[in-house]
């Protein structure tokens, strides 16, 4: 019971902050959105900081499992568009995290090495695929052109939301897919002939 409890708290928790912003939600609101009594709640959480700490290891696990590369093998624009998408759905179910990351990290240290490590990793990753579309004769870049592509995918999977929240888009999850579009097409001048013809038809196909 004590584990389902715990569970609830973090579901109806990662729910409001994701729906009305996570500085916008208090303990006493999730209380009371459970109907069980703030002391009920810190019985199983500390305080707001501990709950958002123990969905950021949720987000950290998924994350990490949506940046494995493929193994054996040098990666096709499939898997890039396959890891974007995990990548931006993981984005998107704990956007509280995107929309309010200056405000979160600001005050919790832990975090902040936390994600840091995260940005470490996708950084790694991205880098590590670009390296392996050259390879693969799919991508003519320099090393500095990867480097910087790589760079710029990271940025903009980071901050697109905050983006298009200041461009003033109303469906997040529209922007999200937008999002998966506009890193695809920074790779699109360093592709081959046949292989941009192939991005620009897999961008058709997902927009209609």
């Amino acid at each position: 019971m004590a584990r389902q409890t715990r569970q609830l708290i973090l579901d109806a928790s990662l729910a409001m902050f994701n729906a009305q912003g996570e500085p916008n939600v208090t303990t006493n609101h999730i209380a009371d959105e459970l109907e069980i009594s703030p002391g009920n709640l810190y019985y199983h959480f500390r305080n707001k900081d501990d709950i958002i700490e123990h969905l950021f290891a949720r987000f950290e696990e998924r994350m990490d499992e949506a940046l494995t590369a493929p193994e054996g093998r040098l990666p096709g624009l499939e898997d890039i568009w396959l890891q974007l998408h995990l990548v931006f759905e993981c984005i998107w179910d704990y956007r509280f995290l995107y929309r309010d990351l200056v405000e979160i990290l600001s005050r919790n240290r832990r975090l902040r090495i936390r994600f840091a490590r995260i940005l470490k990793r996708a950084d790694e990753s991205a880098h590590g695929v670009f390296r392996g579309l050259s390879q693969a004769g799919i991508m003519r870049a320099s090393s500095d052109e990867l480097a910087a592509t790589a760079t710029n995918v990271l940025v903009i999977a980071t901050f697109w939301l905050n983006y298009a929240s200041a461009r003033g888009d109303k469906d997040e999850h529209a922007a999200i897919r937008d999002g998966i579009v506009q890193v695809m097409m920074l790779m699109a001048p360093f592709l081959r002939d046949a292989e941009r013809v192939h991005l620009n038809t897999l961008v058709r196909a997902y927009l209609d």
